[in-house]
Parts: C-alpha cells; structure tokens; sequence
C-alpha cells in the first residue's frame, strides 16, 4: 500500500460525510490507497451508519475521547501504507493533491513533513508562515515585533515563486509524513489532547534533521473551525486546552529556568485577563460570548489546581496523563 489517509473524527459527522465522498471519488492506477477513520467514541449512532455507508474504507472506535494525538497514533498502529496522511474530518480531498505530496515526498526525502495550501469556504488561504515559539517570541506580542523586525527576511522565506517554502510547521489538518519519518520520530506526543500537537511533531521532526515544507502545486480545502468548537460550553473547552498545550510544550521544550519564566507569564496573563472578562460578564450577561471566559476560567482552575497536586502540566484528558494514574 502506497498511502494510508488517517482521519480522527468527534462527532463532526456532516464534515467527515463530505470529506469521505471526496475520497471516494479519487481513484488512481499509479499508487495505492486505504482509509482509516479513528472515531474518538462519538457514542451517538452514527459510526455504525458511517460504517456501513462507506465499508470500503476502515473505521475503528476508539476506547473514549482520547484527543487528536492518541487517535493518529491508534490509526497509525493498523495502518499499511509506506506513507501517512493525517487529515482533518472537514477537509475534501482531490486526486492532485494526494497525487502531488505523494511525488513530492518520493522526489525530496530530506522533507519529513510534507503539506499543501488550504483553502476556506470564503476562498481565503490559510498563512503558512509559521515560526516555532522561542523564548523571544512565545506570546502574541513578543511574536509581533519579531515577525516586524524581521519583515523581509521572513517575506522572502515565505513569499518566493518556488514551488515548495519551508515553514517551521504546518497545521495538523494536512500532514503526509512518510512510515519511515513516522517511526523515526515515535509518532505523535500523547501529552497533547487537543492543539500544539502538530507543533511538537514538527519540531521532532526538525530536531532529527528533518525539513517541514508546503508545496504550491496542491490545494485542499480546510473549513475553518469546522471540527471544534460547537457550542460555548466546547468553545471554553477547546480554548482550555489551547493553554494548557502552551503549559506542555513549554514544558517539553525549554530549560528548566525559561520554562519558569514562560510559566509564570502565561499564568499571570491568562488568569488577570479571564477574570477581568468574567466579572465583565456578570454585568453584560446578555453578550452569550464572554459566557466562555468564566468557564474557561473555572477550567483553568481546576488545570492549575491538578498541576501543582499531581507535579504534572500534561492535560488530565490526555493518554499520556491517564496512563501515569495506570
């Protein structure tokens, strides 16, 4: 088998149904491919309906809401193909674009990670210019003057005529890595339940001498936020988790005293900032949005409660968290 396409999916049934009709329609005499669809325990009758609709292709049910990480690595685990392609549940695929990462990936083997452009449903493409955090540029506005200092430096990285450019990493929705990069690597970090992930992996591939690249000559459409954030008690959740994955990269890639300082701001400035918003919230009750900010800082909470009990940054719904209780 050439490539096995590896799609982890929650309860996103009407983006993975249009994702899989696009696969379906792709059909090729040069390479081979399978399907895999990882369903986290969605637990609301539609994998077995899914299942039979499309039983041409592979679905396993997960043991519970494990995140993004577990459920690659579990797709990954009866996977056959020499390549992967881990793509979102709300993307739509095309015969080209599967065609062009698979040949660009023969053709350059120095690329352990390979993506494509993104297009949304207002036609607008994804920005692909993304920088690994550092110490000096980890926060929003830190990030800011950096990318301002270093303006033409990062345009003419980024914004050439080549066919490929070479960010720091490439978003989780679009990843083809080869089985040899995949294993080379471990796989992905299951620290991570939800987001940075895609980061991590990009950084372990770059620390094993790897290249993250995109090329230009394949498009495949992404819907923004078509996967996620559902309702506002999901939005406080998955915006939770976004902070909590800063805690655990942080923890994962830096010396113990940056680690400290990076801690310490992110804590002062998500906690000054979300109780502000919350108390704004008590008097504005009729702005549903700012709802979101008094869960969030009830979750965070709890996050940094459990942090400092267990000595851990690592979300509690994480693999790797759940198998230290083990």
């Amino acid at each position: 088998m050439d490539i096995s396409i590896i799609i982890v999916n929650y309860r996103g049934w009407k983006a993975l149904d249009e994702c899989l009709e696009s696969i379906a329609a792709i059909s090729s005499k040069t390479f081979s491919f399978e399907v895999i669809i990882v369903d986290n325990f969605s637990n609301d009758g539609q994998f077995p309906v899914f299942k039979q609709k499309y039983s041409k292709f592979t679905f396993i049910e997960n043991s519970g809401n494990n995140g993004f990480s577990n459920g690659c690595n579990f797709g990954a685990s009866i996977a056959t193909g020499n390549h992967f392609l881990f793509l979102n549940p709300d993307t739509k695929l095309t015969l080209e674009a599967l065609e062009t990462l698979l040949q660009t990936t023969v053709s350059h083997p120095e690329i352990g990670i390979l993506s494509c452009l993104q297009i949304n449903e207002n036609d607008v493409f994804y920005k692909q210019n993304n920088l690994f955090p550092a110490f000096g540029r980890f926060f929003g506005i830190s990030r800011s003057l950096f990318r301002k200092r270093n303006k033409t430096k990062l345009e003419k990285r980024f914004n050439n005529a080549a066919d490929l450019f070479y960010p720091d990493w490439v978003t989780g929705a679009v990843i083809f890595i080869s089985r040899e990069w995949f294993s080379k690597i471990k796989g992905w970090n299951e620290d991570y339940w939800l987001y940075f992930e895609d980061v991590d992996l990009c950084k372990k591939i770059f620390d094993t001498g790897g290249k993250i690249a995109v090329t230009r000559k394949a498009t495949i459409f992404h819907q923004h936020g078509g996967a996620s954030r559902l309702n506002i008690k999901t939005k406080a959740l998955t915006k939770t988790e976004v902070i909590i994955s800063k805690h655990i990269y942080i923890s994962n890639q830096f010396s113990t005293g940056i680690q400290l300082y990076l801690h310490s701001l992110l804590i002062l400035g998500v906690l000054s900032e979300k109780i502000i918003l919350s108390l704004l919230s008590l008097f504005l009750f009729f702005i549903p949005k700012l709802k979101v900010n008094r869960l969030m800082l009830k979750n965070l909470f709890v996050y940094y409660f459990n942090a400092i009990q267990k000595q851990t940054w690592i979300s509690p719904r994480a693999m790797n968290y759940l198998k230290t209780k083990a």
